[in-house]
């Protein structure tokens, strides 16, 4: 006969059995539905300039503004993820970012959390940096510091001049373990091409009478100039193709076109400081599917160097080894190209996959 005890004895197992198997519930950023696809997510080609031009689904409470948030749908609570803060260009917007480096299709093989922003000025200034700073410190109090496992910042152009102004920073300097400059100046500097730019619309005839109004500029627009920008603790200023070189401990990568460069210099003082050896070539990543975006300001006046529409590629990557810490330094060229065409999918990749290998852990120590 099976007494009472027994019973409850296995009543208690049973229960606890039943807690222990229970899946905990995904983590759920507040304000970001996870959705697949992706919210806003582009079609292959042909993009709608309705949809580059969204500043993005989240509001930071803090100043009211909006940006994108993409991460796994099945992230686990305590899970550990990488998390990247990706700025656009000059002229630009947070849905044509998200989708000219589209890590955002990455997030789930490589357990990543990706904050896109949006400047309304289309240009990031010093007065964007409380913003920045809130998106930051929301996204680390809803993962918990211990468990990022590494924080990038990430820009193209004129977000990655404003990411090297702001990695050295007091708030971000403790918090960022690398910076992946989309051809937004490098380190010991690339400089750009004589022709940099989008070819100048031609003039029309003397005989053609003047429009009554001036076109529209279609949305996916990026300058073909920077402003100047300050470079962080009173450094020297950010030009075109150089970064002001940093006063903190990071890992960096340098991709660029081709086309928009006049030449890749061999050396980086970068490399230098954690007694890198000699660059050398690790690979080639190429690509059969064409990126997302382009500048579609005007078909019509796109160059080499500027960036044509979306095609197949192939990319050189070049690693300076046996760095210092374990630090990364390295140079990506994408053959071929220039500075507004989207990066091909294995490209990013590989640009992700060299994120990851790179040594980490800055928040868990904080």
């Amino acid at each position: 006969m099976i007494s009472i005890r027994n019973l409850a004895i296995g009543a208690a197992i049973a229960l606890a059995t039943s807690c222990a198997t229970t899946p905990a519930e995904p983590v759920h950023f507040s304000g970001a539905d996870c959705m697949r696809p992706p919210v806003l997510h582009c079609p292959d080609a042909d993009c709608p300039g309705t949809t580059v031009t969204n500043g993005g689904p989240v509001v930071e409470p803090k100043t009211g503004r909006t940006y994108f948030l993409d991460y796994p749908c099945d992230l686990k609570p305590g899970e550990k993820v990488t998390v990247v803060l990706s700025l656009h260009g000059g002229g630009s917007y947070g849905n044509w970012q998200r989708h000219y480096f589209p890590i955002l299709d990455q997030v789930d093989k490589h357990r990543l959390v990706v904050a896109t922003p949006y400047s309304p000025t289309r240009f990031w200034a010093p007065s964007d940096d409380v913003y920045l700073q809130n998106i930051t410190s929301s996204v680390i109090e809803q993962i918990g510091a211990k468990n990022i496992k590494s924080f990038w910042l990430a820009g193209h152009s004129f977000g990655g001049m404003t990411s090297n102004r702001i990695v050295c920073t007091d708030f971000f300097k403790d918090k960022v373990d690398g910076w992946l400059s989309l051809s937004g100046g490098r380190i010991g500097a690339a400089p750009l091409a004589a022709n940099f730019g989008p070819t100048p619309a031609a003039a029309p005839p003397a005989s053609t009478p003047a429009p009554a109004a001036p076109a529209p500029a279609a949305p996916a627009a990026a300058a073909p100039s920077f402003p100047p920008i300050d470079g962080a603790n009173g450094s020297e200023p950010a030009k075109q193709g150089a970064a002001v070189t940093p006063k903190c401990d990071i890992s960096y990568i340098f991709t660029t076109g081709e086309h928009e460069i006049a030449a890749l210099p061999e050396k980086s003082p970068w490399a230098d400081k954690y007694q890198c050896g000699p660059r050398r070539r690790t690979g080639e990543i190429v690509d059969a599917k064409a990126g997302y975006v382009y500048s579609s300001s005007s078909p019509n006046s796109t160059s080499k160097s500027w960036g044509l529409k979306p095609r197949p590629g192939t990319a050189e990557v070049m690693v300076y080894p046996g760095c210092k810490g374990g630090k990364l330094v390295a140079d990506v060229v994408r053959k071929d190209k220039g500075h507004t065409e989207g990066l091909e999918p294995n490209v990013t990749e590989e640009l992700v996959r060299m994120m990851l290998s790179a040594p980490g852990g800055k928040l868990r120590k904080s």
